[in-house]
């Protein structure tokens, strides 16, 4: 089967590959990835449509769930993992699985993905249900350990995505939302962290960002929500401030201060000259979202 999969074929353009320059294969590599924006684009509007479930869920008190095995289960753990900071979410609200586990981030373990049920029992210790919403990842389209994954998940009634990098693929029949990337060759033939995983990793970065603004995790185009977790991320919560609010950096700092080091609240504060609480209540009231939050009345 894998010889029919567009992602394992051997691309024309790099068959002298172990005899270019340094320049060369940079070019190549470089020009092959150009064309991963094309794809991306083609398959915006079920994009658009995985958002608004995922936005469905996170409304409903449900989880956005990604599983893979492999590159793909990385790049899950890797968006899951920055959700927490750059949206101030909780570490339960995006998750990322991957087959063997955690200690596949890092070492790969022999046979993981090719067992289906072992897809089933990681969403079953996370308690998987309806609310939630699962996105299978999968270059070749055809991973059992997410595949299981995906038919529990809709016997579960939880939303389902598929995303694979080959058309016609075998999961996208196991989902209801299917995203298929035809990135084709890849310049090292079969080596799926490249094209494909970059158009893995440019898709989900659009599902949990424009999932988060879709629940008021953004001001204007500001990360209102950010997680000071170092001094970095203390500062641009500073400046964040200044930006939302137009006030000079001894202004900013003081309410963020007097906020309890929330942007967010801080940033209601000063908009709507009030106290801490009455900016908090505010924002529960408008669900989360400051520009409705600072409308008066």
């Amino acid at each position: 089967m894998l010889e029919k999969l567009g992602t394992e074929q051997r691309n024309p353009k790099t068959m002298s590959l172990d005899t270019m320059s340094i320049a060369d294969v940079l070019g190549a590599m470089n020009k092959e990835d150009a064309s991963v924006i094309e794809v991306i684009q083609q398959q915006l509007p079920k994009i658009e449509e995985t958002v608004v479930a995922v936005i469905d869920s996170f409304q409903r008190g449900g989880r956005l769930i990604y599983v893979g095995a492999g590159t793909s289960g990385r790049l899950g753990i890797l968006d899951a993992v920055e959700c927490v900071p750059t949206f101030g979410v909780s570490p339960d609200m995006v998750v990322g699985l991957i087959a063997g586990g955690l200690k596949a981030f890092t070492k790969a373990v022999e046979g993981a993905e090719d067992d289906s049920q072992l897809g089933v029992k990681d969403l079953k210790e996370i308690h998987l249900n309806e609310n939630d919403t699962v996105i299978g990842i999968a270059a070749s389209g055809r991973t059992p350990y997410v595949i299981g994954a995906l038919d529990y998940a809709r016997e579960t009634a939880a939303h389902t995505v598929s995303i694979s990098c080959n058309e016609h693929a075998e999961m996208s029949s196991h989902a209801e939302i299917v995203i298929e990337l035809p990135t084709g060759p890849e310049v090292l033939t079969g080596s799926t962290r490249l094209k494909a995983g970059s158009a893995q990793k440019m898709v989900l970065n659009m599902i949990s960002t424009a999932s988060m603004i879709g629940i008021g995790k953004a001001y204007q185009n500001l990360m209102i929500d950010v997680q000071a977790t170092n001094l970095k991320l203390e500062e641009r919560s500073k400046r964040i401030i200044m930006e939302a609010t137009d006030v000079d950096l001894h202004t900013a700092a003081h309410f963020y201060e007097a906020s309890g080091k929330h942007v967010k609240t801080a940033t209601v504060m000063i908009l709507l000259d009030c106290t801490k609480e009455q900016a908090m209540e505010r924002i529960e009231a408008t669900g989360g979202f400051v520009r409705k939050a600072t409308q008066q009345a």
